[in-house]
């Protein structure tokens, strides 16, 4: 028992305010963090599981991907650019797929390959695609709106796409693949991102 009376106050005080100044500190981390987290994470990145084998053998089902959602803001999508967007016919739903087709292209599948016809190459011209396995389905060619793109996965015979449901407006696209997290011995930085080697 405390003997002097006037101690005792002077240690409880003591101990209230070392209480009281953590809480405070713990609550100005949470909120300095949420502050650099939560802009971070609602308009620059987020994260992705992919769900199904449509990306296959780029993306497999269960991969953990960092979207990049700024870049879109800035430039528009490049033909070859693994996105993730918002389903036209169930936006609450994600898709993965890959950009074939841009604002004023004509896309047809001619003799199982992927044929563009642009503005600048009126003759077409037909898109080098290593990471195809299956030969395509020729299919009649559809000429796209401006702000519409043409979007395929890589697993061609088991991918819902474009050749489906139709074309993509912009305004559904979330962002790019940025990252590729797991499985660790494939993690990188923009995964199964390829260039054309078209003069369109």
């Amino acid at each position: 028992m405390c003997q002097t009376a006037p101690y005792c106050t002077i240690i409880a005080m003591e101990t209230t305010n070392k209480k009281g100044a953590f809480i405070w500190d713990l609550v100005k981390f949470c909120l300095i963090s949420l502050a650099i987290v939560l802009p971070f994470r609602l308009f620059i990145a987020q994260p992705f599981i992919v769900s199904g084998k449509s990306m296959y053998p780029t993306f497999d089902n269960g991969q953990y991907l960092i979207v990049d959602e700024i870049t879109y803001k800035l430039e528009n999508p490049k033909r070859g650019d693994v996105i993730i967007f918002h389903f036209p016919n169930n936006t609450k739903e994600y898709f993965i797929k890959r950009i074939i087709g841009r604002p004023g292209d004509t896309v047809a599948i001619v003799g199982g390959r992927v044929k563009i016809t642009t503005t600048t190459n009126p003759d077409g011209f037909y898109l080098d695609e290593p990471y195809i396995q299956d030969k395509l389905t020729d299919t009649e060619p559809v000429i796209l709106d401006s702000d519409h793109y043409f979007v395929m996965g890589d697993n061609r015979s088991a991918s819902y796409d474009s050749r489906s449901w139709g074309t993509l407006p912009k305004d559904l696209i979330v962002g790019r693949a940025f990252v590729r997290l797991v499985p660790f011995k494939e993690a990188g930085i923009f995964p199964g991102k390829t260039t054309y080697t078209t003069n369109d």
